[in-house]
């Protein structure tokens, strides 16, 4: 592996920490009554080598009528600071950034199981199978400098789509969904070069418990491969192939707020990019009736 594309992995680590690219998110295809609103407000930190990324991050998700089943809209504003440094090859790189990442536009809507109702008619409402697609985009917002090799910024879209269900079983959901990301090319890369990358396929599982005070506990895994990279056409990596397991906690403070607790780790990588992530934030919830 040359000393570009063993960087270039490192960079691509961070890179999905930023923008939730590869993120292990449960009840993605979850049901809750329409016209509720969630705003979030958070912290993370993903540490890849020597290189560290933290994110501070918004985020307002909105509950609607998707032909009599239940959609989601979410909107992720994040800011981040990427410090670190390491010598590979015998070249030393050093990383320092701090600015807007790439905003995040996120949309779900279920098919089957999930029936768009209100917060009244919702507490009689029992889930047994859920059936979903879902739909997010990276806005190449962020900031970007094309002298630097690893930025808080990708200076590209990407979009992924996504198909998943969720079993209910007593008090826990078992999930299963897939997706697949595209990525369009970075023509400003080091100086005026070109980055692509071929897509990346990942499937995720989530078991998760449900006490009687509403609040949940999960435990993550998430497979993904593909991913290998080019400049100029000619390929400097190969390709991914990453495991990572991970559990989240949600626990309410009353009917309007909960905290939010998540980690996640790389178990297996092919290519090593694996990275270690942490993260704790506010939910508020209002509308809807609440």
């Amino acid at each position: 592996m040359s000393v570009l594309s063993g960087l270039l992995l490192i960079g691509f680590a961070l890179f999905s920490s930023a923008t939730c690219g590869q993120e292990i998110e449960a009840r993605t295809y979850s049901n809750a009554p329409v016209g509720i609103n969630f705003l979030s407000g958070g912290i993370a930190q993903a540490k890849a080598g020597n290189y560290t990324l933290t994110s501070e991050a918004m985020s307002l998700t909105h509950i609607f009528d998707a032909g009599g089943q239940s959609g989601k809209l979410t909107l992720v504003l994040p800011y981040s600071q990427l410090s670190g440094s390491s010598t590979i090859g015998g070249r030393t790189v050093n990383a320092s950034s701090e600015g807007l990442s790439d905003p995040l536009i996120k949309a779900a809507i279920n098919l089957y199981g999930a029936p768009a109702l209100t917060l009244d008619q919702f507490k009689n409402y029992q889930q047994d199978l859920i059936v979903g697609v879902s739909l997010a985009a990276s806005v190449p917002w962020g900031k970007y400098d094309n002298n630097q090799l690893i930025n808080v910024g990708a200076n590209r879209w990407f979009i992924q789509p996504g198909l998943g269900i969720s079993k209910a079983l007593g008090p826990w959901r078992f999930e299963l969904a897939g997706a697949g990301i595209f990525y369009t090319s970075n023509t400003n890369f080091m100086g005026g070069n070109s980055l692509s990358q071929n897509p990346v396929y990942s499937t995720q599982t989530h078991a998760i418990y449900y006490f009687q005070n509403t609040a949940w506990i999960s435990v993550d895994a998430t497979y993904f491969t593909g991913g290998q990279s080019y400049v100029n056409g000619n390929a400097i990596s190969g390709s991914q192939e990453n495991w990572r397991f991970g559990t989240t906690m949600s626990y309410p403070v009353n009917k309007h707020n909960s905290v939010r607790l998540s980690a996640s780790t790389g178990a297996y990588s092919r290519t090593n990019n694996s990275y270690d992530l942490y993260g704790i934030s506010w939910q508020y919830r209002f509308g809807g009736g609440l």
